[in-house]
C-alpha cells in the first residue's frame, strides 16, 4: 500500500512537470520574435523555467510523502512508517532538493550568461566569410562568463566561512537545534541560495506585486466584444471599400491631387489616414490569430479563441483569487509579527497558526485527498508566475529609470528573453519562500499531519485518541507534547527555508519584511488602476 501511494505521488509529479514543460514552451514561443529566433536561446529559456517551476512544485510531493506516514484521523504513525522509513523518505527528498537547487543556481549564474554572450558573439557576415569560427565564438562567450564563475566561487567561499547564528538560551529547543547547520557544504549552499532569494525578493516585490494587481484587470478590460476573425473580416472589407474610393478619386485627377476640388482633397487625405489605421488594425488582427507564426503559436491562439467568451468571467475569478491570496498573506504576516516566538532572531518562525488563513485552510483540508491539493497549489504557482510575466511586460527590464528591454508578445529579442528568464528564475526562487512561509505555512510545513495530545504517562505504548477525537491536534513546530515529535515530520522544504532564516537571521528579516512591501505595492497599483468594469461598460456601449 505504501509503495502504491508513493508511486502515485511521483507519477502525478511527472505529469505536472510535463505540463510545466508545455507551459514554458508556449510562453517562450509566444513572446519571442520569429525573425531573430535562436535554438540555443529557446532551449535554455525553456529548460530554466521548467527547472525552477519543477523545484517549487516539488513542495506538494514533499508534503504528501511525509504526510503519508501518518493517519490524520487517529493522530498516529502508520504501522509501516518506522523511523528508518521516514528518514529514507526525507533523505531522498533532501537529495532531490539539493540537486534541483544546484541546477537552478547553475542555470541562472552560468548557463544563461553563457548563452547570452554566445548569442552576442555571433556575427553573420564574419561567419559566412569564414572569419569567425565556432571555437572563437565559444572562447568569446567564455571570457565574459568567467566573471559569473567568479561570483559562484565567491558565494560558496563566503558560505563556507561566514559565521552562522548560535542558539540562544531562549531558543534552546530541539526543533531549532536540528535547524542549525554544522555541515560546511550545506552551509555554503544555504548561504548562496539565501542570497539569491534576497535578490529574487527585490524583483518579486517590484514585478510580481504589480502583475498580480494588473493581470485580472487586464483580462477584464481586454475581454473582446467580437472575435479576431470577425474583426479581421470586417477590417478587410472596410479596407477594400477605402481603397476603391481612393482609386475613384485618383481616377478623376489622373494621379494629380491638385486637380481635385478642396472637398475631394480633404476626403482623399482622410481616406489615406484611415487606410493606415485599417492596415495596422488588420495586422494586429492577424497577429492575434498567429498569422505568419509557427503551428504551435497558431494552435495556442486557436485555443485562446475557444475560451474567449470566458475571458471576462476568468478575469473576475482571478481578481477574487488574487485578493484572497493577498488577504491570506496579510493575515500570516500579522500573525508572524505578533506571535513569533523568536522574532528577528530566527526569521519570524511561527510556532502555531493563530489567525485563520483561508488559502492555508483550503490546502490543508484538500491535502487529505491528494492530488486535489496539488491542483490548487499548481494553479496558485502559475498565478504568481503569470503575474510576474505581466509585471515584467508592464514595467520592462530597467536599470533604475532607464528602460533597457521591452517584453512584448511576439516582439521580444533573444537578449531580452534571456534576461527575463533569469529574472523569472530569481522571482520563482523567492516565490518558494513566500508560498511556503507566508501564503500557506501550515500546509507547507506539516500538511494534514496530526498527533494525539494525551498527557504523558496516561497511556501504554502509543497514545490512542480513537475515543477522544478532541485531543487530535494539528502538528506544529513547537508542540509541547513529546508524542508530537514521534509522529510529526516537517517537510524538507520548510526545514531548508527555516534553516536559511535561522542560520542567517539577516536573510530572515529581509524575507519577512519584504512581504509587507509586496502587499503595499499590490494595494497601491490595484487602487490606482482604472476600474476594469467601467472599461467593459464603455466597450459594450460602443
Amino acid at each position: 500500500m505504501a509503495l502504491l501511494q508513493t508511486s502515485l505521488i511521483w507519477a502525478v509529479y511527472g505529469v505536472v512537470v510535463a505540463i510545466l514543460l508545455a507551459v514554458a514552451s508556449v510562453f517562450i514561443y509566444v513572446y519571442q520574435t520569429p525573425r531573430d529566433r535562436s535554438p540555443s536561446v529557446t532551449l535554455t529559456c525553456i529548460i530554466s523555467i521548467t527547472s525552477l517551476l519543477a523545484t517549487v512544485l516539488l513542495l506538494p510531493v514533499d508534503v504528501a510523502l511525509v504526510s503519508s506516514t501518518t493517519s490524520s484521523k487517529l493522530g498516529q504513525r502508520k504501522d509501516w512508517a518506522t523511523q528508518d522509513v521516514v528518514d529514507r523518505i526525507t533523505y531522498s527528498l533532501t537529495i532531490i532538493y539539493y540537486l534541483l537547487y544546484s541546477l537552478d543556481a547553475l542555470l541562472c549564474l552560468l548557463v544563461i550568461p553563457f548563452t547570452y554572450f554566445w548569442y552576442e558573439e555571433y556575427d553573420e557576415v564574419a561567419t559566412e566569410e569564414g572569419v569567425q569560427t565556432l571555437g572563437q565564438r565559444v572562447w568569446g562567450a567564455l571570457k565574459y562568463t568567467l566573471s559569473f564563475v567568479a561570483v559562484i566561487v565567491i558565494l560558496f567561499l563566503v558560505g563556507f566561512f561566514v559565521p552562522v547564528s548560535q542558539g540562544k538560551d531562549d531558543m534552546d529547543l530541539d526543533y531549532f537545534r536540528r535547524l542549525l547547520t554544522e555541515n560546511h557544504g550545506e552551509r555554503a549552499l544555504t548561504f548562496a541560495l539565501g542570497l539569491l532569494m534576497t535578490i529574487g525578493l527585490c524583483l518579486y516585490v517590484l514585478y510580481t506585486s504589480v502583475g498580480l494587481a494588473l493581470l485580472p484587470i487586464s483580462l477584464i478590460k481586454t475581454a473582446p466584444s467580437i472575435s479576431s476573425a470577425t474583426l479581421r473580416a470586417s477590417t478587410t472589407q472596410q479596407l477594400d471599400i477605402n481603397q476603391e474610393r481612393q482609386r475613384q478619386l485618383e481616377g478623376r485627377c489622373a494621379g494629380d491631387p491638385e486637380l481635385l476640388s478642396s472637398k475631394d482633397r480633404r476626403e482623399l487625405d482622410t481616406l489615406v489616414r484611415e487606410e493606415r489605421t485599417l492596415i495596422r488594425r488588420q495586422r494586429l488582427a492577424e497577429e492575434s490569430q498567429g498569422g505568419g507564426r509557427s503551428w504551435l503559436i497558431r494552435a495556442w491562439y486557436k485555443i485562446g479563441a475557444v475560451f474567449r467568451p470566458f475571458k471576462l468571467l476568468g478575469g473576475i475569478l482571478l481578481l477574487f483569487i488574487a485578493f484572497l491570496t493577498w488577504v491570506s498573506m496579510l493575515l500570516t504576516a500579522i500573525d508572524k509579527a505578533k506571535n513569533s516566538i523568536c522574532k528577528h532572531r530566527c526569521g519570524y518562525i511561527l510556532a502555531y497558526v493563530n489567525i485563520f488563513n483561508p488559502v492555508n485552510w483550503a490546502l490543508v483540508k484538500s491535502a487529505r485527498f491528494f492530488p486535489i491539493d496539488y491542483a490548487i497549489f499548481t494553479a496558485l504557482v502559475l498565478l504568481f508566475f503569470c503575474s510576474s510575466v505581466v509585471g515584467i511586460a508592464v514595467v520592462g527590464i530597467r536599470f533604475l529609470w532607464i528602460r533597457i528591454f521591452q517584453i512584448r508578445n511576439g516582439h521580444t529579442s533573444p537578449q531580452a528573453l534571456l534576461i527575463a528568464t533569469a529574472m523569472l528564475m530569481l522571482i520563482i526562487l523567492a516565490l518558494n519562500y513566500s508560498i511556503s512561509m507566508v501564503v500557506a505555512p501550515q500546509y507547507s510545513t506539516f500538511g494534514p499531519q496530526t498527533f494525539c495530545d494525551r498527557a504523558p504517562g496516561s497511556f501504554i505504548g502509543r497514545p490512542d485518541c480513537s475515543n477522544n477525537k478532541e485531543l487530535i491536534k494539528p502538528c506544529s513546530e513547537l508542540a509541547e507534547n513529546p508524542a508530537a515529535q514521534q509522529v510529526c515530520t516537517p517537510s524538507v522544504v520548510s526545514t531548508f527555508l527555516n534553516r536559511v532564516t535561522l542560520n542567517y537571521p539577516f536573510f530572515g528579516v529581509v524575507f519577512f519584511w519584504a512581504q509587507f512591501f509586496f502587499l503595499g505595492i499590490y494595494l497601491i497599483v490595484f487602487v490606482t488602476s482604472p476600474s476594469p468594469f467601467a472599461s467593459v461598460g464603455r466597450s459594450a456601449t460602443r
